[in-house]
């Protein structure tokens, strides 16, 4: 496989795995900080990260909104439930396991 038909194929997996998420808003960061050790805001960081090697200026709010697609204040405000004292201890429990 060459090296532009590789990018291409990460590149899409990317954004099935982005736009996943954006249709399975029932599940909740916790939820995947929980079970997999990265959330939607993991995506935003990285992905910002991403764009500050290459010199595109993009803070975490514009990269949260790429990966919401909405600003995280409507999403949150929509769909983000409390935390159950379940799920907070789950995650208090991977403590410095997590990347978050």
């Amino acid at each position: 496989m060459d090296n532009q038909t590789q990018i291409e194929i990460e590149a899409a997996a990317f954004r099935r795995l982005r736009d996943y998420l954006r249709e399975h808003t029932e599940v909740q960061n916790i939820d995947l900080m929980n079970l997999a050790g990265f959330c939607r805001n993991c995506l935003a960081k990285w992905y910002r990260a991403e764009a500050e090697t290459r010199g595109v200026p993009l803070d975490y709010e514009q990269a949260r909104e790429l990966v919401y697609g909405m600003p995280y204040a409507t999403w949150k405000d929509k769909y983000q439930q409390e935390a159950t004292p379940t799920q907070q201890a789950a995650y208090a429990a991977r403590g410095a396991q997590s990347d978050h």
